[in-house]
């Protein structure tokens, strides 16, 4: 009998891993009445997307990876930001953060990159440890150059930038700093806890969701203040995302 039931549990958490590695199964299903306006965010690394399939499902907003650092460029950005407009969804462009270039070399790099257009999100600095430069500067150096970032992207596209963080990347930099923006926070194993009782205004809930038009895993996220739901919703917004 103990060997019968070792069999079943190794072949329940077999079963489970391989569900949640496919992205069949998540950690995390927030409530559709609590949080309905639901998005995605994606780069080169879903390949090619069907847009009027994501459209179809309800997924209301998009967040395209467009930049990285100071040079780089998503090689699907462009195929992403047209698809994502045509199909009718509301649409926000990220840079991926280095902790080891100048600010303003990646501000200008992004704004170089992405279109003006005042219907999109506001533009998203996606800063975490996850791929990043090993030798980083001091803490005070990084944050005085995500400033220089902010102030750049904030004139150029006159929208409050969001800023996305990790539990380890928030508490490492932005802890204790006056920093007033938009947070989008990723917890993919429970309901965020944001550290100093700070709100958060997206919530990437899963790294491995899945959705039709796209092939394999995807993020998924939550838009997290009632108040501009309708906004959300709809085919158009303001571009500017207030706190909850």
């Amino acid at each position: 009998m103990k060997i019968i039931s070792a069999i079943i549990v190794i072949v329940v958490l077999t079963t489970a891993a391989l569900l949640y590695m496919h992205g069949y199964w998540h950690f995390n299903y927030p409530s559709k009445n609590k949080y309905p306006v639901r998005g995605i965010d994606v780069s080169h690394h879903q390949g090619k997307i069907d847009w009027k399939k994501v459209k179809e499902q309800e997924i209301h907003f998009a967040f395209i990876k467009a930049t990285e650092g100071s040079s780089h460029k998503d090689t699907k950005f462009i195929q992403n930001w047209g698809g994502a407009t045509n199909a009718g969804l509301i649409k926000g462009a990220y840079h991926y953060f280095s902790f080891c270039k100048p600010g303003i070399e990646q501000a200008q790099n992004y704004i170089n990159t992405v279109p003006i257009d005042s219907s999109s999100l506001p533009p998203v600095i996606d800063f975490e440890f996850v791929g990043n430069c090993k030798n980083r500067p001091e803490k005070d150096a990084i944050v005085k150059e995500l400033l220089w970032f902010i102030r750049e992207v904030e004139e150029k596209y006159h929208k409050t930038p969001i800023i996305y963080v990790t539990y380890d990347s928030y508490n490492h930099f932005l802890k204790g700093e006056s920093l007033d923006y938009p947070i989008w926070i990723r917890d993919i194993f429970s309901r965020p806890d944001m550290p100093e009782g700070k709100n958060w205004t997206f919530w990437q809930y899963t790294n491995r969701g899945r959705v039709k038009g796209i092939n394999g895993p995807v993020d998924l996220n939550v838009f997290n203040d009632v108040n501009l739901s309708d906004q959300m919703i709809g085919t158009c917004c303001s571009g500017d995302i207030k706190h909850p």
